[in-house]
């Protein structure tokens, strides 16, 4: 076991890792949306510490993934550029923004709800002919996609693939690495605007590396065997369970977090089950450490 991480949490981040690792590998696109969630409501960070550390892992795991497609040649130089220079601007802006301190935890838990039930009805729309669209169209979604990966911490893959293929008309295949391509460049870029450096959460890495690095073996050989509709269907599927359960964060720590100073809240010192370490509470607030992660 990895130390300061508890059984549970251990086993919750490699499951996790799996689950992305295989999406990842099969669509090219939406297994980093599930992060932010596991993070944030799983292993229990604030949204602080958990967007660089998403960031991190999907940068990582992309990077990862993206080999195969580029030694077969699947991946789509124009496209690329006229996609992912403007996303590679928004992903700066957003995350210079969440820096300066504009954008609330709450309304980064927002955004990726939304995010993620919008990602779900694109996964679940019916296939259409592939047609070359507009530049300036798909500029613009990259640009979208760069603000949702700076202020959310996602790698956007689950907006680009459907951008490739609907409005630059490229085949399944070359959208998926070309998208493994941008989403790595997108989440450091983003990661590099944010200026922080998860220091102190990043014992959570190595589980969610490791299950991600088998599911990327996994999901590289099962690809071929597996319905893209049925995987499409399954994953929104997880994306709205992803949703609902941000959503309910967010509107929690609106309403009662985080807790000032001025509070006083007289508690000993707990473990919490399946968290990663004790959480401490003092009367300064509601407030204690995971791993040596601030969290309110």
């Amino acid at each position: 076991m990895i130390i300061g991480i508890g059984i549970s949490t251990l086993l919750l981040l490699l499951s996790g890792g799996l689950v992305i690792g295989v999406l990842l590998a099969v669509l090219g696109a939406g297994g980093s949306i599930l992060l932010l969630p596991l993070l944030v409501s799983g292993a229990g960070l604030s949204a602080k510490e958990a967007v660089p550390l998403s960031l991190l892992v999907v940068t990582l795991l992309a990077l990862g993934n993206v080999g195969p497609y580029i030694r077969r040649g699947q991946v789509a130089v124009r496209p690329a550029l006229i996609l992912g220079v403007p996303a590679l601007a928004g992903a700066w802006i957003g995350g210079s923004l969440v820096k300066a301190g504009l954008i609330p935890e709450a309304v980064q838990l927002g955004v990726f709800t939304v995010a993620a039930l919008v990602a779900s009805w694109l996964l679940t729309r019916p296939s259409r002919p592939a047609q070359s669209g507009s530049p300036q169209a798909l500029a613009a979604q990259g640009v979208l996609v760069g603000l949702l990966t700076g202020i959310a911490g996602v790698g956007g893959g689950f907006a680009i693939v459907p951008a490739l293929v609907l409005l630059a008309g490229l085949p399944m295949h070359l959208a998926s690495g070309t998208s493994l391509l941008l989403i790595s460049t997108n989440s450091l870029v983003a990661l590099l605007a944010l200026g922080h450096w998860p220091a102190a959460s990043l014992a959570l890495m190595l589980p969610l590396l490791a299950g991600g690095a088998l599911g990327a073996v996994l999901g590289q050989r099962l690809a071929q065997h597996l319905s893209e509709r049925r995987l499409r269907v399954g994953f929104a599927g997880l994306l709205i369970g992803s949703a609902l359960l941000t959503g309910f964060e967010a509107l929690h720590r609106q309403n009662y977090g985080p807790v000032g100073p001025s509070t006083t809240i007289h508690r000993s010192a707990q473990p919490v089950a399946g968290a990663v370490g004790p959480v401490r509470q003092s009367s300064q607030g509601r407030r204690g450490t995971i791993a040596g992660v601030a969290v309110r």
